[in-house]
């Protein structure tokens, strides 16, 4: 674990030497403010959930474009310079190089969850506000964020190419995102595939305050499954 958390230190003071964080966290708290404030009035009653909610236009889908930008150079630039070959002949595991990566990236886009809750709180100062949807809201914007994140790290580490990595990776983030609104073009038959594969769908039933097994089951089951392709896409560089 020690491995682990060195690589997250090093990618994370990486970050934050770079203009990236900074720009990351701002611009996700600007924009997801003004999309929440906006809404919030329209609805005209306490409550936080158009912050979690996935929608077309909405605070999720900003980190459909903000984790690809924050994971495409985490394994491609290292592919590009030759120091990935400099990690794997150190005592460490490719499982480690890609796990420590992948808590750096989602500990930057944490932090900027984190420093949302300051609207939740506001709201809570307009009228009574139901912190138990708000708690399953969070909870699903981080698991999404995970996804998202494990998502960008596997193309990451299929190209020495950042700009490739990160149009790779948002776009299949896009597609597994407004895959669920394709229901409305296709056969009723396909809409409990299309439900299942939506990585919007599961964080919808979380954002109305439900933490269902099944959510929490896919979003793992994503971000291990990506993760693991990556340890080995990493492996097969220098086998």
């Amino acid at each position: 674990m020690r491995n682990v958390t060195a690589i997250a230190a090093r990618e994370l003071r990486a970050y934050f030497d770079a203009p990236v964080a900074y720009i990351v966290v701002v611009t996700f708290l600007a924009v997801s403010g003004w999309l929440f404030f906006s809404q919030l009035f329209l609805v005209d009653r306490a409550t936080a959930r158009t912050l979690f909610a996935p929608s077309p236009f909405s605070a999720s889908l900003l980190l459909v474009v903000l984790a690809p930008a924050v994971t495409m150079r985490l394994l491609a630039e290292e592919r590009k310079t030759g120091t990935i070959e400099l990690l794997t002949t150190m005592p460490i595991t490719d499982g480690q190089v890609v796990l420590g990566k992948f808590l750096a990236a989602f500990g930057l886009l944490s932090a900027a969850l984190l420093l949302t809750l300051p609207y939740p709180i506001s709201v809570a100062w307009i009228g009574p506000l139901d912190w138990g949807p708000v708690i399953a809201g969070y909870a699903g914007l981080s698991l999404f964020s995970a996804a998202l994140v494990a998502i960008g790290v596997l193309c990451s580490s299929l190209t020495d190419n950042q700009i490739v990595a990160f149009i790779v990776s948002f776009l299949v983030s896009a597609t597994l995102y407004y895959v669920y609104w394709l229901q409305i073009l296709t056969p009723a038959s396909w809409a409990p595939f299309l439900e299942y594969v939506s990585i919007s769908y599961h964080l919808d039933n979380m954002a109305r305050g439900v933490i269902d097994s099944r959510d929490v089951v896919y979003y793992l089951s994503v971000t291990v499954g990506a993760l693991v392709l990556a340890a080995q896409a990493v492996s097969r560089q220098h086998a």
